[in-house]
């Protein structure tokens, strides 16, 4: 009879649309754990010391992914010093999460000192530091080559070619922009920061 054959399709139809729904949600999970891995197992950021670049690998830990959250929102620059005949030191624009440790230091070393500064070794220290990174490939004579004596001006960016495009594109009406946290973005422009946009992972910068 029709009205059972109603009552027997209105369950299926609504399972149909509850998959789907979650189908959605479950690719949109699914994309964003894969730029997650991406971005994680791929983070690296390039000092500029005038027309000089260095590329360095950073660790996985608090201090770092709060690191890379505010140069998603642009490049900074710090003013660094000679300290010790070992190091470089400057401060950063605000104070990240630390988890000290006592760390006998290599060259090429980048370390976080007090929650707020930023210290690349060219020599050798025993002190309590959180890890940042590594300088890629770091030498002595390169190191000293590249940080020069005195004061300098450092600048520090993401690697773009690390996982993250970092551009100023034009958005189209069609694209599917999302925010990491799967929320879906429909304004425009776009704020700068870091976005998904048609499954690829952007950086948009005003």
């Amino acid at each position: 009879m029709p009205g059972i054959i109603w009552k027997a399709e209105t369950p299926t139809r609504h399972l149909l649309q509850i998959l789907k729904i979650n189908m959605k949600k479950l690719f949109l999970l699914t994309l964003l754990m894969a730029t997650a891995f991406m971005a994680h197992s791929r983070t690296t950021i390039l000092l500029s010391i005038g027309d000089k670049t260095m590329k360095a690998s950073l660790v996985d830990n608090a201090a770092t992914r709060e690191l890379q959250e505010l140069l998603e929102k642009g490049p900074i620059t710090i003013q660094m010093s000679d300290y010790g005949g070992f190091e470089k030191v400057g401060t950063l624009p605000q104070s990240f999460t630390t988890s000290n440790s006592q760390i006998t230091t290599e060259p090429g070393d980048i370390m976080l000192y007090q929650g707020n500064n930023m210290v690349i070794f060219y020599g050798s220290n025993s002190w309590s530091y959180t890890r940042l990174g590594k300088i890629d490939d770091a030498t002595v004579a390169g190191l000293r080559d590249f940080l020069g004596s005195g004061s300098i001006s450092v600048r520090i960016a993401l690697d773009s070619s690390a996982g993250i495009d970092d551009s100023n594109i034009e958005l189209k009406k069609e694209d599917t922009v999302y925010d990491l946290n799967g929320s879906l973005i429909k304004s425009r422009p776009l704020s700068p920061g870091c976005y998904i946009v048609n499954g690829n992972k952007i950086l948009i910068k005003h």
